[in-house]
């Protein structure tokens, strides 16, 4: 991706944020049926999309809810299942302290998508810096993911509220959106058709991939259900940055 120009920073974003478009408005649009389908309030959709802005964490909130959790025990969960943002958002430390005053809101609204996005983008090339370019691009760029998120799940639970619906398998949505994230980003091709030969972004090593997915199936069928998504994770970081480590002192690196 070019360096944003002033004047057109924020058609740039809007451009490089249509796969979350495509990808937000329909999962918004299924939490709010999901939400409306558990017998709550359609408004409720709009003020979780903003305030609370985790789409995972409302999809479960919404079971939480209908179970009759504690409020303990629904931050418990929450807390296990938006830790990952911990682990990303470290790496992003870097990237949001030449933000300024955008940096407040980007470390609110970092989603899974939109870090995605966002750790794609390559660095600025040496001499030609334009932090506040940069700055503003990231800025709309998870203003925009989120005005998705919420337009479809305001969508969602109004129609839901005025048609009658099944909902059931509806929440397959999100994890359908990982996917094409996870595609997005592990084949080079995919992403040369979406940027252009001339806006390639980095590409997340292979091995990221794979260490992840042997890490969740084995925590999967030894750990129970509530230990298993932080123990992968824990694994993942851990045999990645080894990987990566090792990798870069055979490149003479460190």
């Amino acid at each position: 991706m070019r360096r944003p120009v002033s004047p057109s920073v924020f058609r740039a974003a809007l451009k490089y944020s249509v796969p979350v478009l495509l990808g937000y408005t329909t999962i918004g649009t299924a939490f709010g049926l999901l939400l409306v389908d558990a017998g709550y309030p359609w408004w409720l959709a709009p003020v979780m999309s903003t305030v609370m802005y985790a789409g995972a964490g409302q999809y479960i909130a919404v079971g939480l809810f209908a179970a009759g959790a504690s409020l303990w025990e629904a931050a418990l969960v929450q807390l296990v299942v938006n830790a990952r943002h911990i682990a990303y958002g470290l790496s992003m430390l870097k990237r949001f302290r030449k933000a300024g005053p955008f940096r407040f809101y980007l470390v609110y609204a970092l989603t899974d998508e939109t870090f995605a996005l966002l750790s794609s983008m390559p660095p600025p090339e040496r001499g030609a810096e334009d932090e506040g370019g940069r700055s503003r691009f990231m800025f709309y760029a998870a203003l925009l993911n989120q005005l998705y998120w919420v337009s479809g799940s305001v969508a969602g639970a109004l129609a839901g509220s005025l048609i009658p619906f099944d909902a059931s398998g509806v929440g397959f949505a999100l994890t359908a959106l990982f996917v094409v994230l996870m595609v997005d980003q592990v084949f080079p091709a995919v992403r040369n058709v979406r940027d252009g030969p001339t806006r390639k972004g980095t590409r997340t090593p292979s091995h990221v991939f794979i260490v992840s997915a042997l890490a969740a199936v084995l925590a999967f069928f030894i750990l129970p259900d509530r230990a298993a998504l932080l123990a992968a994770m824990a694994v993942s970081l851990l045999v990645s940055g080894i990987i990566e480590k090792s990798k870069k002192k055979e490149r003479g690196e460190c």
